[in-house]
């Protein structure tokens, strides 16, 4: 099987597309790594230094309910209709492609299949499935910069589980549990005492500065 920036860039840059693309019509692409590829498009957005605002919180329910059919042992994820024939601009969808291309092949570089049980067998997806549905969360609470770094780690497990590398797949597997544990540390100080946090950081800067 093709790897998946291969696909994606004949997909969308070799092959003629209409204005709009559906989720569902790119979701062929997967073949049977279906979890694997969809968790790498739906974080791809967040996951970019591209501004797209209004993707985080549905994208992260929809990875919210996908990781749960996973860690539940579904051979294939299952989509609303709905969420199936949602459309994206080809023109934006190409944008988050090309920017997102580079980063797939350096990973895909680095990938093989290896300890495929992290990926196939139920303790790992348990785990590798449990930490992506905390990073899902973590997209979907509307506070400014929560949605980049969950979605980074959604993205390096997915590649993970598309390559069957279990290695890649629990390395960022337990990314996710230590970006968590970092999202409800910063949610914590922000709600319980955040304006005197943000002051001593402002003085340390400017403290820097002098």
């Amino acid at each position: 099987m093709a790897k998946l920036s291969v696909e994606l860039n004949r997909y969308f840059f070799e092959e003629d597309r209409g204005p709009t693309v559906r989720l569902n019509d790119v979701l062929l692409l997967a073949g049977e790594r279906g979890f694997g590829f969809l968790f790498v498009i739906l974080a791809l957005p967040s996951a970019l230094p591209i501004p797209a605002p209004g993707y985080s919180t549905p994208f992260g329910l929809v990875i919210f309910l996908l990781a749960l059919q996973f860690i539940r042992g579904s051979q294939r994820p299952w989509l609303p209709q709905r969420v199936a024939n949602w459309q994206i601009k080809t023109t934006l969808a190409q944008r988050f492609v090309k920017a997102g291309v580079p980063w797939l092949r350096r990973l895909e570089a680095l990938s093989k299949p290896r300890f495929v049980y992290i990926c196939k067998g139920l303790p790992g997806r348990l785990f590798v499935g449990s930490a992506i549905a905390l990073m899902a969360i973590s997209m979907m609470i509307i506070i400014p910069g929560t949605n980049t770094l969950p979605a980074m780690g959604i993205f390096f497990t997915g590649i993970g589980l598309f390559e069957d590398d279990g290695l890649i797949a629990g390395l960022g597997g337990t990314a996710c549990i230590l970006i968590a544990i970092v999202m409800v540390s910063v949610i914590w100080v922000f709600y319980r005492g955040g304006a005197s946090v943000f002051d001593l950081i402002k003085g340390w800067i400017q403290g820097l500065r002098n």
